[in-house]
Formats: structure tokens, C-alpha cells, sequence
């Protein structure tokens, strides 16, 4: 059994999903593990995953669309906590409808995803941040 660990940061250019599944699928090749668990870490309370349709960007759109319709920034009568700005709650309760945390299997060597799976850094706040992941696979050499 082998075990390697990585920190991965994005910088993101706001709301938005951003597709990290290349950076992930280099690093797991790298490692050299052929069969595993690949867990991916998100380090913040404002920022999120989603494993998601990678094929049609309006459904990226849609996403966004009606999580815009279910939290709305600067609702002053819905929200206490407003120290960074209007955003700032609402990127909070958009992490609370998706995942801090994805494990992903490995198979030869490749996370294994489904045909038109892609792995999303989900970036809740409006303006532009450097989001940190944190990787681990654990598993058997490939080969």
C-alpha cells in the first residue's frame, strides 16, 4: 500500500465552477498508484466541489442560475453575518448545499468518473480568490 498527499492551489477569477478533473487526473498518473481512493479536500467555508456534467456548459449555467434564485447576496432582512460583504453569507450557504470533501476511486491508474463527469472547484464568493485543495491517494502501484 502506498499513500501520497499533495496541496493543489487555484486561483479563481470569482463566482463560478471551475474544472480542476486535468490537474487531478496529472497528479494521480504521476503518483504512480494503480488501483486507490483519491480524496480531494476543499480548506474553506466559502468555496466548494460538485462532481457535474462536463459536456453542455449550460448546465454550469443553470447551476449558477438557480443557486443565484435560491441565495440571493445582500438580502439584509435574511442575513446576520455580512463582515466581508454581500456575498459573503451567501457563499457560506451555497458550501452547505454542496461538498467540502469528494473521494474518487482509482482505476488503472485514472480517477474513474463517468463519461461526462468533470470535477468543479465551486467558488461562491463574487470576487477573485486563491483557493487551496488538499490530495490524497491512497492505493497500490499500478503497473
Amino acid at each position: 500500500m502506498m499513500q501520497h498527499s499533495r496541496r493543489l492551489e487555484i486561483a479563481t477569477t470569482g463566482r463560478g465552477l471551475r474544472d480542476i478533473t486535468a490537474p487531478l487526473r496529472g497528479w494521480v498518473a504521476e503518483c504512480g498508484i494503480g488501483t486507490g481512493l483519491l480524496t480531494v479536500w476543499c480548506r474553506h467555508t466559502s468555496a466548494s466541489l460538485l462532481v457535474q456534467e462536463n459536456a453542455s456548459p449550460e448546465v454550469l449555467e443553470d447551476l449558477e442560475d438557480f443557486l443565484r434564485r435560491l441565495i440571493p447576496d445582500g438580502d439584509a432582512m435574511a442575513y446576520r453575518h455580512d463582515e466581508e460583504g454581500a456575498d459573503d453569507m451567501p457563499a457560506h450557504l451555497r458550501a452547505v448545499l454542496t461538498q467540502t470533501q469528494l473521494s474518487i476511486p482509482v482505476l488503472e491508474g485514472r480517477p474513474v468518473l463517468g463519461r461526462w463527469q468533470a470535477v468543479y472547484l465551486c467558488e461562491h464568493r463574487t470576487r477573485p480568490h486563491r483557493r487551496e485543495l488538499v490530495l490524497h491517494l491512497l492505493g497500490t502501484p499500478g503497473g
